[in-house]
């Protein structure tokens, strides 16, 4: 059965991230550490799917995950080859299979800087069939390893590659997707969880506080302050909280659409900022920030309805322009000269 709570944290994390980048506030990234939910999220959801496909669902999610950032990367690639990217630059090749960061040039540099989420992503699908019966065995030990490993980085000052660092600042979390899927957070109980939420998340608040990066307490700039912070965020919002959410259309179709929002937010973003800057619009205050997420919710709309089809047939669904919308179900007539019942009516 599907967990429509998953989904609400998923749908919640897409918008702030998109808001996140409209408006640059730090605090929303203290508020909902939107990357490490996303990972964690996305963790459960591959241990779930090893469960039921074996080593098969490494192929399942990236049969998913590809064809939306092809799409985005022919565009992008086809943009820089025309103005002046060589053509026999290898690193192009990378956008076809992430495992490093591909090349991008010119005004793409900007758009498609926040693709680092798909190579990371990608490392740890491919890494989860060994890590998940590893974490089964040393489930402490194997969570523990990233954390552990951010902190030898960070303090040592050790200059390590971006795939190394991503995996040490957010592997933690995809972990405790597992501990998730695998029932471990609901056996601790909330009290417990609760403590131990509380206890990662003082030394986290501690190291925020004391090592503030160029934009204040914007946790993407403080990597030991965000990786502690989202862990007891993560056990609280996956372990200690359990509601029940009813399905409808804004959910369906944020869930449906995320990864084709992700992708084109930041070029939308861009390019919506970059065309205020030349025109003297406002940029800051209300009035700044709620025109440009007008406009860039209509223009993410457009994408949306025209490429977003395609996270359908990568995902195995027939494509269709909104998703969840219900198709009537055909109701046969009742036969000649047999009148259906009528309808009890009451009179209080």
């Amino acid at each position: 059965m599907r967990n429509r709570y998953l989904d609400l944290l998923r749908a919640v994390a897409t918008v702030r991230v998109v808001i996140y980048h409209i408006t640059g506030w730090a605090a929303l990234t203290v508020v909902l550490p939107a990357m490490s939910l996303m990972f964690a999220l996305a963790g459960s959801l591959m241990a779930a799917s090893l469960d039921r496909f074996g080593v098969w669902a490494v192929e399942r999610r990236i049969r998913r995950l590809l064809p939306s950032l092809w799409v985005i990367a022919a565009v992008a690639v086809t943009v820089m080859l025309a103005t002046g990217t060589s053509h026999g630059n290898p690193r192009l090749l990378l956008w076809g299979f992430p495992i490093d960061t591909p090349e991008a040039t010119g005004w793409w540099i900007q758009g498609l800087g926040h693709t680092w989420y798909l190579r990371d992503f990608l490392w740890m699908v491919l890494l989860s069939p060994l890590a998940l019966p590893v974490y089964r065995r040393f489930p402490l030990a194997t969570v523990l390893t990233p954390y552990l490993a951010l902190i030898v980085i960070t303090v040592a000052g050790l200059t390590v590659p971006p795939v190394a660092q991503s995996l040490a600042l957010y592997g933690g979390a995809w972990l405790l997707g597992f501990a998730h899927h695998d029932g471990h957070l609901d056996r601790l109980g909330r009290r417990r969880l609760l403590g131990i939420a509380a206890a990662v998340a003082v030394p986290a608040v501690a190291w925020i506080v004391t090592h503030p990066g160029p934009r204040g307490w914007d946790l993407n700039d403080i990597p030991l302050g965000n990786a502690l912070w989202s862990a007891a965020f993560i056990l609280v919002a996956l372990g200690c909280v359990r509601p029940v959410i009813s399905g409808n259309r804004v959910l369906t179709v944020l869930n449906a659409r995320a990864l084709t929002i992700y992708l084109w937010h930041v070029p939308v973003v861009v390019a919506v900022t970059q065309f205020a800057e030349r025109h003297g619009l406002p940029l800051i205050g209300w009035v700044g920030v709620s025109w440009r997420l007008v406009v860039v919710t209509v223009l993410l709309a457009g994408v949306i309805a025209a490429v977003g089809w395609i996270e359908d047939v990568a995902a195995g669904r027939p494509p269709v322009l909104l998703p969840g919308r219900r198709i009537p179900v055909p109701v046969s007539p009742a036969p000649a000269g047999r009148r259906e019942p009528e309808p009890a009516v009451s009179l209080r």
